[in-house]
């Protein structure tokens, strides 16, 4: 045996050397195993089954997608586009393997943890979070619900030793980096226009140590596993939440089919109009299609293509607008089957449109879907951004959980400031405290570049500032609701609401 052969495989490393026991040796792959096991065992991973997909489900009144059914779908899509990668014995299978390989325990394992960071009332809480915690505490960095997932996985969510989280091997933390930079760092690469990222200044040494196992990787970019975990969640995505939408009755097959009919018949007027003129009279049918393709081919132009979304819009309004939609969901078995071999079908195409390149545009990443299927996938999200996400209804409803999270947000602060009751405060939050001081004070002392120049009393508010935001992400809705409940004094079931705490 070669002396490369007995080295040990990067992607296993972890924070903290670990044994492992007779039972997880008898798995294949048992390092990536124990890291699957150690997340779906993690309580954050359970509190996704109460967290908003993008209706709550309180407020649906219906069965529809949580996070953590979303997480579960996303796993399995994701795992059958990695087998096909792993087991391709041709050019394919062998640039995937140049390139760090494409484990589909991996994937699977970052597919179940992708979504860990997300706050109460899905993306609306996310953006209420962003917003208190640069304006309220004045973290730069604000909040962002992927280097969330990456904080809890790396430093919050303590499985048996102190100070690693639940101490995954650099394969999985690799994975889970969609977005492989601080805030504002992204430059044009992915994502980089709606300020995401994954990782905060605070976790940055475990983001640069996960990646070292990936020297063929450039900086900035995902692994391939990763890729894979981002194309299976934009998959799904695009279609469970047709799935409970359609369910709900909630999409006109009128008004929609409305939209896309006057996109074609107007086309050519459409494609005269400036962007601001189009803004102001997105609700005439035809016109928000055009906005997304005017939005696609300004942030993508290196794959964005006005034949392929012509295509892609022909596509849709076949097998959706006038196929699935023109039946209304009745509930019955049919309705069933009939909607499971439209989801299966789409799937299966979508999941079958992946490419591999060695050197990928700088949007985008070495695994992708082709310029066909990407296109697809964008006026797929279209549907519900466009006839569910603007309803005034739906606006009026998040407002108020906005101003929920608010609530706590303020009330928590203004608690631990209350020298004579700060003691009371719920032990989890006070402990969240502490360790984001100690994770601040460790960035002063060892790499001051990373943060603007405060003096410590102001990085401890700071500090408090961020254990404040990663209590209130960790709730769930319900319990979100239930604590502004009780900070306002009106809750009747005390003992119930204050579970958990």
């Amino acid at each position: 045996m070669t002396d490369a052969a007995q080295q040990p495989d990067p992607r296993t490393g972890r924070r903290s050397p670990e044994e492992l026991d007779e039972f997880q040796l008898a798995e294949t792959r048992p390092d990536f195993r124990v890291d699957i096991e150690r997340i779906r065992f993690s309580p954050y991973f359970s509190r996704l089954s109460a967290v908003t997909q993008v209706i709550s489900q309180t407020g649906a009144g219906l069965a529809v997608h949580n996070r953590l059914t979303h997480s579960v779908k996303v796993a399995a899509v994701a795992r059958a586009i990695a087998m096909h990668l792993h087991r391709d014995e041709g050019p394919v299978g062998q640039l995937v393997g140049e390139l760090g390989g494409c484990d589909p325990v991996v994937v699977q394992a970052a597919a179940s943890a992708h979504d860990v960071g997300h706050p109460p009332f899905g993306h609306l809480g996310e953006r209420a979070l962003d917003r208190l915690a640069r304006d309220r505490f004045r973290l730069r960095e604000g909040f962002e619900g992927n280097a969330q997932t990456f904080r809890i996985l790396t430093r919050l969510d303590e499985h048996d030793t102190a100070g690693v989280g639940l101490n995954l091997t650099r394969g999985v933390r690799a994975a889970v980096l969609k977005y492989p930079w601080l805030r504002g760092e992204g430059g044009d690469r992915r994502g980089a226009a709606s300020d995401k990222f994954s990782m905060y200044v605070v976790d940055v040494d475990d983001a640069r140590d996960a990646l070292t196992a990936y020297p063929k990787i450039e900086a900035g970019q995902q692994t391939l596993e990763c890729s894979v975990m981002d194309i299976a969640d934009d998959i799904a995505y695009s279609l469970h939440d047709l799935d409970d939408f359609y369910r709900a009755g909630l999409l006109n097959q009128a008004t929609i089919a409305g939209e896309f009919r006057e996109w074609r018949r107007d086309l050519a007027e459409l494609r005269e109009l400036d962007e601001a003129t189009l803004r102001d009279t997105a609700r005439s049918p035809g016109h928000s299609l055009e906005l997304l393709w005017r939005r696609l081919e300004d942030r993508d132009p290196w794959i964005a293509n006005a034949d392929a979304f012509d295509a892609a819009v022909e596509r849709v309004t076949e097998e959706v607008v006038e196929g699935l939609l023109t039946v209304p969901f009745d509930g019955s078995l049919a309705a069933d089957r009939s909607l499971a071999r439209f989801t299966t079908d789409w799937i299966r195409h979508l999941q079958s449109s992946v490419e591999v390149h060695r050197d990928p545009a700088h949007r985008s990443g070495h695994v992708s879907l082709n310029q066909r299927a990407w296109h697809e996938v964008a006026v797929l999200k279209f549907l519900h951004e466009r006839f569910i996400l603007d309803r005034p209804d739906l606006a009026v409803y998040q407002r108020g959980q906005a101003s929920l999270i608010e609530r706590l947000v303020d009330g928590f602060a203004a608690w631990l400031d209350d020298d004579h009751d700060a003691r009371r405060a719920p032990r989890r939050l006070i402990d969240l405290v502490d360790m984001a001081t100690e994770d601040y004070m460790r960035i002063l002392h060892e790499e001051p570049q990373l943060l603007p120049t405060v003096d410590e009393v102001e990085l401890r508010r700071r500090a408090a500032g961020r254990g404040i935001i990663d209590y209130v992400a960790a709730l769930t809705d319900a319990q979100a609701t239930h604590l502004d409940a009780m900070l306002a004094g009106r809750t009747e079931r005390l003992w119930d609401a204050g579970q958990g705490l």
